[in-house]
């Protein structure tokens, strides 16, 4: 499943059509969006924000992707959270999982989902601005080796 995974991302990612700093742009987009807390919303975010500064959408698709799977989310809202958590200053919340009546859950929500959001906020331009650069980087990379096996298989 994840070799399956790889391959799409890479055949995508190959056959991507654009300038490469449009390219560059939409993956970060995608990277930065994949990170936040946003799971619900990730493709409107993407779409909306792609679309206003006239990026590449299939590469903040890919970026969103990426970033965004069943493996990292855990360890990034974990780490998001304490972030948060720690910038507000907020007590420690202690989880009662016996308590799960409705009204304990949305007040747990706000709790949970302040800190979250503050920390992926932070934490998105970590991994964006990097994946800008890299991005930039292997769309020039590939498309010169590109060129060059073309000029040498039309000489």
């Amino acid at each position: 499943m994840v070799k399956k995974r790889i391959k799409y991302f890479h055949d995508k990612f190959i056959s991507l059509k654009g300038e490469p700093r449009a390219i560059a742009m939409g993956m970060a987009i995608g990277v930065f969006v994949g990170v936040t807390p946003t799971i619900p919303f990730h493709t409107v975010l993407v779409i909306l924000i792609t679309v206003l500064f006239r990026q590449n959408l299939t590469a903040a698709y890919l970026g969103t992707w990426i970033i965004s799977n069943p493996i990292t989310i855990p360890l990034l809202y974990f780490i998001q959270y304490e972030i948060g958590h720690h910038l507000l200053q907020t007590a420690s919340y202690d989880f009662n999982f016996s308590d799960l009546s409705l009204q304990y859950i949305i007040n747990l929500g706000w709790h949970i989902a302040f800190p979250l959001l503050l920390g992926g906020v932070m934490m998105a331009p970590l991994f964006a601005v990097p994946a800008y650069f890299i991005t930039h980087h292997a769309i020039i990379t590939i498309r010169k080796s590109m060129n060059h096996d073309n000029a040498e298989k039309n000489s």
